[in-house]
């Protein structure tokens, strides 16, 4: 039977095939798979929460890399380069995961990432899958998280999470990954002045980007002040220090040096039981969010707040109401339904 008499009128496969393609590392079904869970439509909801039901088992033994950087760090190129290293050097497959950031206007994005990696993309050992924030917050994709469990199904040891950039907001992707790596510049300001407080106590490594050329000493200079910087913040529970590193993506230069770096990481957390501990806070982290994004949703739903809503939030933009009586008047009309 051809692969494509088994899609349904609206374009879903029967979960046993999802589970089977996923499971074989099938590519085309995995990338079906994330656009399932992506979907908003109730109905592939329910599908896509039997899909994780029964991939869990089979989850949960990659390293998790969250990659975020300032604008022009190069985080595209050095992916695009760690990720032929663990390919090419080391024999292994990747997953990237790559979040574009949505228009506040039109809600779309251009999802380019898969063109700035451009060995990775022609690469049978590397998904690429890019996602659209659509408003949410934390510089990742609302559903990044399950994401990373299909992609874990499916077999890949490594998972590369790339962020939309450095922003006040840019901490969910921290409470997903394994190890957080900020990608920095050299000689573009007074560098310790840009580093957000929020962003350095989350970081598990730093590595200063484009050192190479003239800008080689810089960057070493930087990656000083960098790790002087570091040791005024109190010492990391898990016993890890973080550590701050010079490389050039361009030249492929320290690029091994970071991925050991992640290395020798998991192993430390591995053996001292704070990996455990940090993804069964992760896990708490994600139920609550989807519990949160639940409630959102039935709010919505709600044929009373529905009624209002439209009038309340038009009372607010012409000043006729505060926010905070406006919220107090929806979540008064709020009636969530017993079972």
């Amino acid at each position: 039977m051809r692969w494509e008499a088994c899609v349904s009128v609206r374009g879903r496969l029967p979960l046993d095939r999802y589970i089977e393609g996923v499971l074989a590392g099938d590519r085309v079904t995995l990338a079906r798979a994330i656009t399932l869970i992506e979907s908003e439509l109730p109905a592939d909801g329910e599908l896509a929460a039997r899909l994780l039901d029964a991939v869990l088992p089979h989850t949960g033994n990659s390293r998790r890399v969250g990659i975020t950087g300032v604008p022009g760090a190069g985080k595209s190129t050095f992916i695009d380069t760690l990720g032929m290293h663990l390919i090419r050097d080391l024999g292994e497959s990747v997953a990237v995961l790559t979040v574009d950031p949505s228009s506040p206007i039109s809600g779309g994005s251009i999802l380019g990432d898969k063109t700035r990696m451009e060995r990775l993309a022609v690469e049978d050992r590397a998904f690429i899958r890019p996602s659209p924030a659509r408003g949410h917050l934390g510089g990742v994709a609302r559903r990044t998280r399950e994401t990373i469990l299909l992609c874990e199904a499916a077999g890949y040891p490594n998972i590369l999470v790339e962020t939309v950039g450095v922003g006040q907001s840019e901490t969910a992707v921290r409470s997903m990954v394994d190890f957080f790596l900020l990608l920095m510049l050299a000689g573009a300001g007074d560098e310790l002045q840009g580093m957000k407080r929020g962003i350095i106590e989350m970081i598990d490594g730093m590595a200063i980007n484009k050192a190479d050329g003239d800008n080689r000493h810089k960057a070493e200079r930087a990656r000083v002040e960098y790790a002087g910087a570091l040791h005024l913040f109190p010492a990391p529970a898990d016993g890890w220090t973080p550590r701050t590193m010079t490389c050039s993506a361009l030249h492929n230069e320290g690029i091994t040096e970071i991925w050991q770096t992640i290395l020798e990481h998991r192993e430390l957390l591995g053996s001292n039981g704070h990996l455990a501990r940090r993804r069964s806070r992760q896990a708490l982290d994600w139920m609550r969010e989807l519990v949160t994004l639940g409630l959102e949703t039935r709010f919505r739903a709600d044929t009373r707040v529905a009624a209002r809503l439209a009038d309340v939030e038009q009372a607010v933009r012409d000043g006729h109401s505060t926010p905070f009586a406006a919220s107090r008047e929806l979540l008064g009309l709020f009636q969530p339904k017993e079972k």
